[in-house]
């Protein structure tokens, strides 16, 4: 069945799957911006993973043996565990410990142009004169993003540091996206996202343990709640979600709806935060929304 058309109603069901992903993924985003003063980046990676390892370890215990099992594609599982877990979630949250989540959410949506980038160079996916231009419009999103639409940018030299981080943390989810492609060639979604985690957390969990000297956690009822939504939420059922939809959809058509990720991650920041929106996020996100879905019609 791989490399068919899928049918509208498995078609459908791809698109809700990764539609729901990002929304689980903005409202990840808003909570590490709202946390970001009661617990450091790499515990709350640290706590979001464990929490998740729980729940992937109890749906993997049905499985088949092959599926709980590292295989021929083991480095590839633990460059996704770097990238994906170990690295992305931690460099997240720190940048958004120096930005607002309505920025992290729209530069997330140049996501699709760096994956783009990256398939070519790894797997030698060449990108087509539309992904291209799509990739320099993205570009031009951010960079209006970043410099907030102000030529004293450009004096300056200077952005906000936490919008550069956060681009990233894009980067190395492209690289996530890229390996996870290749192994689920010959493995389910779930036992890629499951194995994948397992890899990855406990170096989380060592990079924690280190920074709670410095970082103590400021526990309260609050919080508690909080991580455990992000531990089920984005960590299990966003992940789980992606990576099912790309099964139906294809890397590329999956691709398309992430750009879906600045427009719920901009409302929910307004909604919750009281985060302004102006000209210069409806210009960026504009063309990085622009550029993302004009790439990816040319990844077809």
């Amino acid at each position: 069945m791989r490399g068919l058309t899928p049918r509208p109603s498995e078609r459908m069901v791809g698109i809700g799957l990764v539609n729901l992903a990002t929304l689980t993924w903005a409202t990840n985003m808003v909570l590490g911006r709202w946390l970001r003063d009661d617990i450091g980046p790499l515990t709350l990676a640290a706590a979001r993973f464990l929490i998740a390892s729980l729940f992937f370890a109890a749906l993997l215990r049905r499985r088949p043996a092959e599926e709980r099992r590292l295989g021929r594609d083991r480095w590839l599982l633990l460059g996704m565990a770097l990238s994906g877990v170990a690295v992305f979630t931690p460099t997240l949250y720190l940048g958004l410990r120096f930005t607002t989540a309505v920025n992290a959410t729209l530069i997330n949506g140049f996501g699709p142009l760096i994956t783009g980038l990256l398939a070519a160079v790894l797997i030698r996916e060449p990108m087509s004169t539309r992904q291209l231009t799509g990739a320099i419009v993205g570009l031009a999103g951010v960079i209006v993003l970043i410099s907030g639409g102000s030529l004293a940018f450009w004096q300056a030299v200077r952005g906000n540091v936490g919008d550069l981080i956060v681009l990233g943390a894009v980067a190395l989810w492209g690289l996530y996206s890229v390996l996870g492609h290749q192994v689920m060639r010959h493995r389910s979604a779930l036992s890629a996202t499951a194995l994948s985690v397992f890899l990855g957390l406990l170096p989380l969990l060592l990079a924690a343990a280190w920074e709670v000297r410095t970082f103590p956690v400021s526990a309260h009822s609050q919080l508690i709640l909080a991580v455990l939504y992000i531990g089920i939420a984005p960590a299990v059922i966003g992940f789980l979600s992606w990576n099912a939809g790309i099964r139906r959809l294809g890397a590329s058509g999956a691709m398309v709806f992430y750009n879906m990720l600045p427009l719920y991650g901009a409302l929910l920041g307004y909604l919750f935060l009281g985060e302004s929106i102006g000209s210069a996020h409806l210009l960026g996100g504009a063309l990085i929304i622009g550029g993302g879905l004009w790439a990816a019609q040319g990844r077809s």
